[in-house]
């Protein structure tokens, strides 16, 4: 697929774009609004491809825990059947809240031997629409620090519940990448911290991490990558355990299965690998 129209459907669930605009733009790329609406599908996700996991052995449910200033948080929570102290894995979504591709990546986690809770951000209005355009809306009207406290308060969840054996690590993905950045730099007692395609801390905050981190990058993510130079120099100088991987010919947005145009198979499957190798060293 043209580059030009990968790039525009980033900028479309970044900026965000209006869907008018969006459309108004892709038509211009494509030729025509037939083409155009006929490359939708390839472009936006299908939660039909969401399920990888048979939920065999595994103990899935939604369930709530307190956040920030009141706020009840609600979240999926999924742990091998039967067992308990576990090591504990806090998910983090997208800019589209918590949806069937997330809940599927909490169960791949579960599935390798932890117990793993993905909270959803936009409990504070109510949790995640189904319609994705308003579900994106959302984040923008989302207090910053509150919502920060809300995953903090998740890990907190996580080193107390009788589930777990008190190591914690974090994975997030895009806006949830940017957050398990975050959640590093705010958690001295975080053991880990997985970051795909994430907006980087600040270059000041670097030297308070703590969590060995683990950063996953598309090589044609420009708009992300620019940003990895000046993180990198940051993690040298504060001495960061970490290590950064960038997959060539890999996409922002890589490892999504549910989104055709984007999905890099080879890159997600090697990221996931050196991802569930960082949990396994650090939480059994």
């Amino acid at each position: 697929m043209d580059q030009r129209i990968i790039n525009l459907f980033d900028e479309y669930t970044h900026v965000p774009l209006s869907r008018k605009e969006f459309i108004s733009r892709l038509v211009k790329l494509m030729g025509s609004l037939t083409l155009a609406l006929a490359l939708l599908p390839q472009l936006e996700n299908n939660y039909a491809h969401a399920a990888t996991v048979v939920a065999k052995d595994l103990k899935a449910e939604d369930i709530t825990y307190p956040g920030a200033d009141g706020v009840t948080m609600k979240a999926f929570q999924v742990r091998p059947e039967g067992k308990k102290k576990l090591g504990a894995v806090l998910v983090i979504h997208e800019n589209r809240g918590l949806n069937p591709h997330i809940k599927d990546v909490a169960m791949r986690v579960a599935q390798a031997g932890y117990w793993v809770v993905a909270p959803d951000a936009l409990s504070p209005f109510g949790g995640t629409p189904a319609n994705e355009d308003e579900a994106r809306a959302l984040f923008s009207k989302l207090d910053t620090r509150q919502n920060l406290q809300n995953f903090l308060k998740g890990l907190e969840y996580l080193k107390t519940n009788q589930y777990g054996n008190g190591k914690t690590a974090c994975v997030g993905f895009c806006w949830g990448g940017a957050l398990a950045g975050q959640l590093a730099v705010h958690d001295p007692g975080l053991e880990a911290a997985v970051a795909y395609y994430g907006r980087p801390p600040e270059a000041a905050d670097v030297p308070r991490i703590k969590a060995e981190l683990l950063l996953h990058y598309g090589g044609l993510d420009e708009r992300v990558n620019a940003g990895i130079p000046a993180f990198e120099t940051a993690l040298k100088a504060a001495g960061t355990k970490y290590q950064l991987f960038v997959y060539e010919g890999a996409n922002h947005a890589f490892n999504n299965n549910t989104s055709p145009a984007r999905y890099h198979e080879a890159a997600a499957q090697l990221a996931w690998e050196r991802t569930l190798e960082l949990f396994s060293r650090k939480l059994k």
